[in-house]
């Protein structure tokens, strides 16, 4: 725990056309504006233009926020941080997720690209209506909205110093991941799925990073 580093600083350019690398760098205000308003406003539309009664499907909308932080987990596990075999496939992975490993503070690269992520939500608004049907709404309302609120979440952990309430416990955790084991703490806006899957750090690492993001 020695090398351990909260507060490492730098970026690095991906691409050399000036295009696509300002495509790599988005204001964290502007995904989670643009998907708490479509999150909302598939909950609006299902009330106003569908059969859908609020009162009796609200459930719902919790539901498809609590369905993303179990996406979330899943991807950050298994895709982000799948396991290489050979030098292309780490050079993949360390593009799509190492740079923010290296440069964990980096406030332009801590939100997936819009245009990336656009393509992205509008496949599993197509996958909820053919699964669901007009509750499909609700659901992908919430699920789109949990998707701002971990985009919010994981900002704040790296751009802003830990709170003194209970809230301090979110920033501790993902420090685990980041500067203790990346084989480790996976979940970022609900940790608990690291108790589930069986993915959290050892006590005693625990309590070191704990004190380190204390100090």
């Amino acid at each position: 725990m020695k090398d351990f580093k909260i507060d490492n600083k730098g970026s690095r350019t991906i691409f050399n056309n000036h295009l696509l690398e300002r495509l790599t760098r988005t204001h964290f205000a502007f995904p989670v504006i643009l998907y708490y308003t479509i999150g909302f406003g598939c909950l609006g539309y299902s009330i106003s233009l569908t059969e859908i009664q609020l009162l009796s499907n609200w459930w719902l909308f919790p539901i498809g926020m609590l369905s993303f932080t179990l996406l979330e987990y899943v991807i950050h596990r298994f895709v982000f941080h799948f396991k290489t075999t050979t030098h292309f496939e780490e050079k993949i992975q360390y593009y799509m997720h190492g740079v923010h490993h290296e440069f964990p503070r980096d406030k332009d690269r801590l939100v997936m690209p819009p245009v990336l992520s656009i393509v992205i939500s509008f496949l599993f608004w197509g996958v909820f209506q053919v699964a669901f049907g007009a509750k499909g709404w609700i659901l992908f309302g919430g699920f789109i909205s949990g998707y701002s609120s971990y985009l919010l979440i994981h900002y704040a952990l790296h751009a802003m110093r830990p709170p003194a309430n209970f809230l301090k416990y979110l920033w501790k955790h993902h420090s685990l991941h980041h500067y203790s084991e990346k084989g480790a703490a996976y979940a970022v806006s609900l940790p608990v799925w690291d108790y589930v899957f069986g993915t959290m750090p050892d006590v005693k690492t625990i309590k070191t990073v704990s004190e380190q993001v204390s100090s």
